[in-house]
């Protein structure tokens, strides 16, 4: 399937409410159907780790396999979407300026941030204490009555791997420039958490996460259909599939 990507995202009509993440932190949200995020990297260099749930379901979460396996990719961006555990589409990537977000590599936790980036707790450093991705994610998700069991393999938004000589996976310094956006159209009543850690194979000893702006917008109408010629619904037969088990949710 096709992995072009827009690079001049379409002009947003009313921004429904914006906000920045800042480097290192967390945040979580209930995105109801029909509602879209231009998500941008403002400073270049940013990781956003991501995991999704049907909001009023969710047990039923974002799958990374059954993602991957449907569109035959090992990567994501525009028109890729993101499948549930029930063959339903979550949200779909509708515009993207870079080409390529990693959903392999995982979350960093306390242990391994701690080994890289020594010790910064917050009852000395504050705001610039070291947060993991791990932690910072279920910290949310226990926000929402969830907890570690409910911790699933996550995208990790700006990032990219390359297949090093050795079959290693090795993290793409720079990938990500200042100005770097997607769009995220959510499919689904869908609770989704972020955190902006950093990547946890970025080689870097120095902790530097950046920050994230998120821009919420109406795609269409919550109790309409994605229409049969849209990028996403038709790249392949399987997200075709997956749309028409999403909209007898809705429709």
């Amino acid at each position: 399937m096709s992995t072009q990507t827009s690079v001049d995202l379409t002009p947003i009509p009313h921004v429904l409410w914006e906000t920045v993440l800042p480097a290192g932190t967390h945040w979580s949200g209930v995105l109801r159907r029909g509602i879209a995020l231009r998500v941008v990297d403002t400073d270049g260099g940013a990781n956003l780790a991501a995991v999704f749930y049907r909001h009023d379901a969710p047990l039923e979460r974002y799958n990374m396999a059954d993602t991957l396996k449907a569109q035959h990719t090992a990567h994501l961006t525009r028109a890729h979407v993101l499948y549930s555990d029930m063959g339903r589409v979550l949200a779909s990537i509708t515009a993207d300026t870079l080409g390529w977000h990693d959903p392999l590599g995982g979350v960093g936790d306390a242990e391994l941030f701690a080994s890289r980036y020594g010790a910064a707790r917050y009852q000395h450093h504050r705001n610039a204490m070291v947060r993991n991705g791990r932690d910072s994610l279920l910290l949310e998700l226990a926000k929402h009555g969830l907890g570690t069991r409910d911790l699933v393999a996550n995208i990790n938004f700006f990032s990219k791997l390359a297949i090093g000589e050795d079959g290693a996976l090795d993290f793409v310094a720079g990938h990500s420039t200042p100005g770097s956006a997607f769009d995220l159209r959510f499919e689904m009543d869908t609770l989704a958490a972020f955190s902006t850690a950093p990547h946890p194979l970025n080689p870097s000893a120095e902790y530097e996460p950046k920050p994230v702006k998120l821009i919420a917008y109406r795609a269409y109408a919550a109790d309409a259909c994605v229409p049969p010629d849209d990028p996403c619904r038709c790249a392949c037969p399987e997200n075709e599939r997956g749309f028409v088990n999403t909209d007898r949710l809705f429709v």
